[in-house]
């Protein structure tokens, strides 16, 4: 599969119908995908963290959850087919596993949430075998306490429950950190970094209108939701003009 590089992190060059296809395949199988879901914000931090970048570029697959990417990318010449979100794949997952009785476990957002999440899956995805779940305030990887006793004990839990799909929802970079820090000995066939998709999932939290997620705005949608976001959204701009202004900053 192509990939696109933006500022040095590797994107992969798909659409949501293909990596669909793909995950389905590959929960065939027996290996263990990382799936990681950069936006125009974490690319635009991982341009200046060699560690980061090459953090992400370990993911299996890498797609473009920002829509500023997308237009990053056709400025240069370079055009990502779509936009895929972490949150789509998401969704997607949860009906590829309804459909073949896969089993799902959850890990991340606050005390309750977790368990709120699987429990509104399960009565909207029956087919769903609900693995387990842990909430992620605990001392981990993520926060740069490696093979702590908690963290031990929930690799554990996955591994004796083995699920076929893992949600970490630690939020970015705690996530992609955990995931990387603990892939090689987790029992599972996929694990993606999806953020705030959990408390989605438990009703916390309402997903942008379909309209503004055709249209590449749920950014905008999120700063009129909450206008303290707007020095977190400066980077979009930020980052427009640095692709505008510098070229081969895509390859």
């Amino acid at each position: 599969m192509e990939k696109i590089s933006i500022f040095g992190v590797d994107i992969y060059n798909t659409t949501l119908k293909d990596t669909v296809e793909l995950l389905a395949e590959h929960l065939k199988g027996d290996k263990l995908m990382k799936i990681y879901t950069p936006n125009t914000e974490i690319v635009m931090a991982a341009k200046d963290d060699k560690d980061l970048r090459e953090l992400l570029n370990r993911g299996d697959l890498v797609i473009a959850d920002g829509i500023g990417l997308i237009y990053g990318s056709k400025i240069q010449g370079k055009p990502l087919k779509e936009r895929v979100t972490g949150s789509d794949t998401s969704m997607k997952l949860l009906e590829i596993a309804n459909d073949n009785g896969y089993s799902l476990y959850l890990l991340g957002g606050k005390d309750g949430v977790a368990k709120q999440a699987t429990e509104n899956i399960s009565e909207k995805y029956p087919g769903i075998k609900i693995a387990g779940y842990h909430h992620g305030f605990f001392k981990g990887s993520h926060l740069g306490i490696k093979d702590s006793d908690e963290e031990q004990q929930i690799v554990e839990d996955i591994n004796e429950k083995n699920p076929d799909i893992i949600f970490v929802g630690l939020g970015f970079p705690k996530q992609e950190m955990w995931i990387d820090s603990n892939a090689d000995r987790l029992n599972a066939k996929v694990i993606i970094g999806n953020g705030g998709v959990m408390d989605i999932l438990a009703g916390n939290v309402k997903r942008a209108p379909e309209i503004y997620q055709k249209l590449g705005l749920e950014w905008l949608y999120r700063l009129m939701q909450n206008p303290s976001r707007i020095k977190r959204q400066l980077v979009l701009p930020k980052f427009m003009l640095t692709v505008i202004f510098n070229k081969n900053v895509v390859k």
